[in-house]
């Protein structure tokens, strides 16, 4: 799997001495370099090699073929020429295995879900802005209508998204997803059991957590060994909503492909004005540096005494053993399946047998928006629904604001 570094996105071609202009600018992370249109290429003066070279390696990294990158970008050649070019050609020219080519040539599948078409982004208009911030707001503009709803009419964050329905097939009780629960080795084995009700604010508000890593930036990588004091987890929603990833284990393979395929969103998160942090819950300082920033390159924070997987669990962590959960689980064997098919890597460190899931938070003390609990392993929350959840939030939390804005003083009195 393409990994989150922009370092090891960039190579050693053309873009590599555009980095200090890419941070000045603010297209300093790979998802948000991704985004880039024409006009945001040419307000920083990029030139067609440059360009040409931004696009083949959007390509590849969305199809985990980045060792591919130097190479093709050395041969001066546009993506559009690359993929006219014969099989035997890619082979000869550039090493490409066979299994890759299939997967270069294909222009429909790639490995990592892209942002959806309805996200794509028009050319920035001619204006002194910088060109980031045109483009974020062009994307702000576009997420923040997938969850207008009715405004704000006073009832509870948890009140309030009650209603919202999501296909698909996973089972939604109020604002509580999880997989489907399949039977196991032909009936003989019953899935756990899952809670239906929304966990309480107070179970996580007071949790204490510790950030191992940062907001991965250009040249920020070395920023992995700092250590942060213990917190109460409500500090990290304090200003703004967050999105929470509970990671099983950050070496599993379907975690690792969970986590990479909502970070790869993230330009949509901060257009919406979400935070994200990945929850571990035991600290494997060399399971910390594979997985940040390669899979995530957002804050990583450890939740030592568990508390999100107990609320997750419903006050105790949601276990399953890999002979009934994994081989036994039809499903589970699907997840890794879809996994292993986006070329990750994957170690057997750490506790595997405890369940994740997500959280999104409201800011401040306003609840949780949204919990999806991982009933088997691998279970991902679907990432459309997850964007839907943040968008309807900001827009309820604006509706608000707007509200309170329009109260005269003696009102608040």
């Amino acid at each position: 799997m393409a990994s989150f570094s922009i370092e090891d996105f960039v190579g050693d071609g053309v873009l590599k001495g555009l980095l200090p202009k890419l941070l000045e600018e603010g297209w300093d992370d790979v998802p948000t370099l991704k985004i880039m249109n024409s006009e945001d290429m040419d307000a920083i003066n990029m030139t067609q090699h440059q360009k040409d070279a931004l696009e083949i390696r959007t390509y590849l990294h969305d199809r985990a073929l980045m060792q591919y990158g130097d190479k093709l970008e050395a041969s001066r050649r546009c993506l559009p020429e690359l993929l006219s070019l014969r099989t035997e050609e890619l082979s000869s020219q550039f090493g490409m295995k066979r299994g890759h080519i299939a997967r270069f040539t294909d222009r429909s599948n790639s490995c990592t879900d892209p942002l959806p078409k309805s996200y794509g982004l028009p050319t920035r208009q001619n204006t002194a802005t910088p060109s980031r911030n045109n483009t974020i707001r062009k994307i702000q503009s576009i997420a923040k209508s997938f969850g207008r709803s009715n405004t704000y009419d006073g009832r509870s964050l948890e009140e309030s998204l009650a209603d919202f329905k999501i296909k698909d097939g996973y089972i939604f009780k109020g604002i509580v997803a999880a997989g489907p629960a399949e039977a196991r080795a032909c009936g003989c084995v019953q899935p756990p059991p899952v809670v239906d009700i929304v966990a309480p604010y107070a179970a996580i508000e007071n949790i204490s957590v510790q950030r191992l890593t940062p907001v991965y930036k250009i040249g920020m990588e070395p920023l992995v060994k700092s250590k942060t004091p213990p917190m109460k987890a409500s500090e990290l929603w304090r200003d703004k909503p967050a999105v929470l990833l509970c990671i099983r284990r950050p070496g599993c393979i379907m975690c690792r492909a969970e986590a990479h395929q909502l970070y790869a969103k993230k330009p949509i998160f901060d257009a919406l004005g979400i935070q994200m942090f990945a929850v571990l819950h035991e600290h494997i300082e060399s399971e910390v540096k594979d997985f940040w920033p390669r899979y995530w390159g957002g804050v990583v924070i450890l939740d030592r005494t568990m508390g999100f997987f107990k609320a997750l669990g419903g006050g105790k962590l949601l276990k399953d053993k890999f002979l009934s959960g994994f081989v036994f689980n039809p499903r589970a064997i699907a997840n890794y399946k879809r996994a292993k098919a986006m070329g990750i890597d994957q170690n057997f460190k750490g506790e595997g047998e405890i369940k994740g899931g997500l959280f999104i938070v409201g800011q401040g003390g306003t609840g949780i928006a949204y919990q999806f609990i991982e009933r088997n392993f691998g279970d991902w929350a679907p990432v459309a629904e997850v964007i839907e959840i943040c968008a309807r939030l900001q827009n309820q939390q604006q509706d608000q604001i707007k509200g309170d804005s329009s109260k005269s003083p003696q009102e608040y009195k």
